[in-house]
């Protein structure tokens, strides 16, 4: 295992690694919050890899996470330590065939899946849980937010009872605390609290605009002109991530659009290309950028607004990640301006937008009179 980090030049663990990776070797259930990016695929990855032993008769651990993207980037990052220890690891997900994937995850010793493709496995009979020893919840927030509840809950009832669960989430207050306390026993919390903090790393600008023309003039603008380096556009819509590359294209500026109702096929080409550098801008939904951790995004901008604050911490977060510093650039429409600039405050950002407009109160309207009424009644006759 070491000589397989040291292989990819890592020595020295992350904070995340340091908090995390000595307790899941003890075997202790873990509920850990912590933002993408911070190393936490390693911090249970290492653990997990080292806890099992190769073996044919099914999975001994799984690991669950919302998204195609992420579910393969878990095995692309673990790869290389599960065959350190002469372990088989697999990923399964919706949007390609069955029987390779089937194949696949009755050989596997380690397994990352989706929630609905694990379910439409075991519904067919391919997938037993009966032998995970280690349960890792990855991105668990996310899960819920896309409505997986129900669908996990199925699954971990599936698992044994003394195995080993490992819960990863970006909060673990609200809704998803409650789930990792109903998964877990006795569980050892750690949180790795830099999400909740503006990153010195990332310059954040806040761009007030008039209209929507006006928006894509600025984004033509900023991409042709800025120093080079990858840009990842944020926008809230399929659609509108479709008609956002388009008319880029009018502008002469090639992008891809990457969003859930594109094919697996076709997600993990426009990824591809983004990191290949074929093309140096990538423009992504919220839910289908959730899986992307590629280290040097210059810069993240927010087309559409975040919907939250959560939203924009996870989106510009993709950017002054592994040391690198990042621009975050985020549109603000004059209706949009009072919430973006609670969002901003509450990060102690600098931002220069209104603060949000005391809402009228409208007059209270006048009661009809009867004969109105009347007159409605007869018309509807």
């Amino acid at each position: 295992m070491v000589e397989a980090l040291r292989a990819r030049s890592i020595t020295q663990p992350f904070p995340v690694q340091e908090m995390v990776v000595r307790d899941a070797l003890d075997g202790r259930d873990l509920l850990v919050q912590s933002p993408t990016g911070s190393g936490k695929t390693l911090a249970f990855g290492v653990p997990l890899v080292d806890l099992i032993r190769p073996q044919d008769k099914g999975p001994q651990a799984l690991v669950l996470a919302p998204t195609r993207e992420l579910a393969s980037q878990i095995v692309a990052e673990l790869a290389t330590l599960a065959k350190a220890r002469g372990l088989k690891i697999a990923a399964v997900y919706g949007g390609v065939g069955f029987g390779p994937q089937i194949a696949a995850a009755r050989r596997a010793d380690v397994l990352v899946a989706t929630p609905g493709r694990l379910e439409d496995l075991i519904g067919r009979g391919a997938v037993s849980l009966g032998r995970v020893r280690v349960l890792v919840l990855d991105e668990a927030d996310r899960m819920l937010d896309m409505g997986f509840r129900p669908a996990v809950d199925r699954i971990v009832a599936q698992t044994p009872g003394e195995r080993q669960t490992l819960f990863f989430s970006a909060t673990l207050e609200g809704a998803a605390g409650q789930v990792a306390a109903s998964y877990t026993r006795e569980a050892r919390s750690h949180t790795h609290s830099e999400p909740e903090q503006a990153e010195p790393s990332i310059e954040h600008r806040f761009v007030s605009v008039d209209s929507q023309g006006a928006k894509l003039d600025r984004l033509v603008e900023h991409l042709t002109t800025e120093d080079g380096g990858r840009s990842l556009v944020f926008v809230r819509t399929k659609r509108g991530a479709d008609r956002l590359v388009k008319r880029l294209r009018n502008h002469e500026v090639e992008a891809a659009a990457m969003h859930g109702d594109k094919s697996q096929r076709q997600r993990e080409r426009a990824l591809a290309r983004f990191e290949s550098g074929a093309v140096v801008t990538l423009v992504a939904t919220d839910v289908a950028a959730r899986g992307i951790d590629i280290p040097d995004v210059a810069r993240v901008i927010n087309f559409d607004a975040p919907e939250d604050r959560e939203s924009y911490v996870h989106r510009v977060g993709r950017t002054g990640r592994a040391g690198n510093t990042g621009t975050g650039i985020s549109f603000v429409l004059d209706d949009q301006a009072g919430e973006m600039s609670k969002i901003a405050t509450s990060l102690g950002l600098d931002h220069g937008l209104p603060k949000q407009a005391p809402a009228v109160k409208a007059a209270p309207s006048k009661p009809r009179r009867r004969r109105n009424r009347r007159r409605r009644s007869k018309a509807a006759a």
